[in-house]
């Protein structure tokens, strides 16, 4: 039975009955006596009520409250309906928590949830299966403490998620453990493992295949060109011949610098950075590129102008280096008409060290400027053929500069000219004395 309390009715009804009382004692000439006796009844009759709402939230497993009248009606029904919206509010959280956990055992990556402190506050049947991790006997317990591994370790002490960190199973050496870590809900962590030792296996795959194959195409592109310029040195050869053997001799010239690229390429992509770092001296090196690829300017006479810091120096791999700005600087003279400005800058703005080539040449279309590190992508095929191009150059930057914790930025307008820019860590610079 549902009430509806009012403050007014109660007093009212209250005052109507020790006033009735009231008048009876004065009847009998024991006012006193009655009201006492009134108020007796009013105590017992409250003590029972409490009594029996005692026994009803601690004693008896139902829903439904005692039945009653008047103020213990109101007290019943206000108890009765809080009990009902929380149960109501229960079982949807249920679900919801059902749902939660269908869904992350569906996942075909094990996931954990982990508090700030990187302990564990719930798993998936997964993580028992990659990880060793069981729930709910380890929670509470620190993931490090459960998969050991110095590289997990200065991971999550870095406290950069950006990146995944990749480790060796600690259940199998022959597996590769990926983790991602983001935020999740309320400071908490979402911690997503998957195994990608076949991703892995298929990517050596890919880098060997394509080495191999380069290694193997230098021995015949090199013949080739032997046999064709014994041939273009022979006077006597007909005209439409000597055109045919400088078309091939273009050729080959283009192929063997494609194989040079790839070689490049997938050497970069396996480059240990932290093992063979040191000092380089970024203002000579751009100086020794400036001079190697001086033959393309002869041409085309661009005005080069230079902003160049000669103290600023950076850790790194000068051969990478090297090859990430001569492949800037190329691509720059390339796609720059002749007598362009092309402004080489090597300076420390902003917290970073950044290398900069910019050019007023033809620029490029928005649509095309995320896809320019891709290998082999080119956004005027028929220009890159004219140009010697091969679609790698970006391609082997972006690799160098990941190699070195950097960033590639291109910026580009089309029609107006366009910017390439890396940026080093400054904490991986250093003074030239």
């Amino acid at each position: 039975m549902i009430f509806r309390f009012s403050l007014k009715h109660f007093l009212l009804q209250q005052g109507f009955i020790f006033a009735l009382v009231a008048l009876l004692g004065y009847w009998f000439n024991h006012v006193s006596l009655f009201v006492l006796a009134a108020m007796m009844v009013s105590l017992i009759w409250n003590y029972r009520h409490l009594t029996a709402l005692i026994d009803w939230l601690w004693q008896k497993n139902l829903l439904s409250p005692p039945e009653s009248n008047g103020i213990w009606g109101h007290v019943y029904d206000g108890i009765y309906r809080r009990i009902r919206k929380y149960r109501n509010k229960q079982k949807e959280l249920n679900f919801r928590i059902r749902q939660f956990r269908d869904g992350a055992e569906a996942l075909p990556d094990a996931a954990l949830v982990l508090g700030l402190d990187h302990s564990i506050r719930w798993s998936n049947k997964k993580a028992n299966r990659l990880l060793g991790i069981q729930w709910p006997s380890d929670t509470g317990q620190l993931i490090t403490n459960l998969v050991r591994s110095p590289q997990l370790a200065k991971y999550l002490k870095s406290g950069d998620f950006s990146e995944p960190c990749s480790i060796t199973s600690p259940r199998d050496s022959t597996k590769q453990i990926e983790f991602r870590f983001m935020t999740y809900g309320d400071q908490q962590y979402l911690l997503l493992a998957r195994d990608v030792s076949q991703l892995i296996l298929l990517e050596k795959m890919r880098r060997d295949f394509v080495a191999n194959v380069s290694h193997e195409l230098k021995t015949p592109l090199t013949v080739m060109r032997g046999y064709v310029e014994m041939i273009q040195d022979d006077d006597g050869l007909p005209a439409h011949w000597s055109k045919s053997f400088n078309t091939i001799e273009q050729q080959v010239t283009r192929m063997d610098r494609l194989v040079q690229q790839l070689l490049v390429l997938s050497k970069v992509e396996v480059q240990g950075y932290d093992d063979i770092r040191a000092q380089v001296q970024m203002p000579r090196l751009i100086e020794q590129v400036i001079e190697d690829i001086s033959w393309i300017n002869k041409t085309k006479q661009h005005q080069l102008s230079f902003e160049i810091d000669p103290r600023l120096g950076i850790l790194g791999v000068e051969s990478e280096l090297k090859s990430a700005c001569s492949n800037l600087l190329v691509n720059a003279m390339n796609y720059t008409a002749q007598g362009g400005v092309i402004n080489i800058c090597w300076n420390k703005q902003d917290g970073y060290c950044l290398f900069r080539v910019t050019d007023n040449g033809c620029g490029i279309v928005p649509e095309d400027i995320n896809r320019l590190s891709e290998r082999f992508y080119r956004v005027d095929k028929s220009r890159s053929r004219d140009t010697g191009g091969t679609g790698l150059g970006l391609s082997i930057v972006k690799h160098i500069v990941n190699n070195h914790r950097g960033q590639l930025i291109i910026e580009s307008e089309f029609g107006q000219g366009s910017s390439f820019t890396i940026k080093f860590p400054v904490g991986e610079s250093y003074q030239i004395r």
